[in-house]
């Protein structure tokens, strides 16, 4: 899903997808699944890394993504600023909910617009509701997606 032109989150893409991307005008990737989940592109960092692409992984557990995870994703796409980034996890669900708060906290985005990139993918229910919730709460955004 293009988000500006600048970033765009999707759920796992292809071997060949991936070997593309620098041709897209791709400077980053951002996987944010553990490398062991069974849909896994196999040497992912090299593929990406051929291009010239950076390539930075953020294992968030799905059943159990925290605070650290979110703080841990802000600075890398605050280091990878002024680039064409993909971000991607298995279906978009993670990436999708990461850079919504990214936007809504981060980015200092309308977070009603910007949750409407989530909207799109999926409900966040369990510990993605209450990650977002949490998240919105202590860096002060008065919104309210559930």
């Amino acid at each position: 899903m293009t988000i500006t032109p600048a970033l765009v989150t999707a759920g796992q893409p292809s071997a060949e997808s991936l070997a593309g991307l620098s041709a897209q005008g791709f400077e980053a990737v951002v996987y944010l699944a553990p490398p062991t989940v069974s849909d896994a592109v196999r040497d992912e960092a090299a593929i990406v890394g051929r291009q010239g692409l950076v390539f930075v992984n953020i294992p968030i557990k799905f059943d159990n993504p925290s605070a650290k995870d979110f703080e841990t994703f802000a600075a890398v796409l605050g280091a990878l600023s002024g680039r064409k980034i993909l971000v991607h996890c298995q279906v978009n669900l993670r990436a999708s909910s990461m850079v919504f708060l990214y936007r809504a906290i981060t980015a200092k985005e309308d977070p009603a617009a910007a949750y409407q990139a989530v909207a799109q993918v999926w409900a966040p229910h369990g510990a993605w509701k209450q990650l977002i919730q949490t998240q919105l709460q202590q860096h002060g955004v008065h919104f309210q997606p559930f």
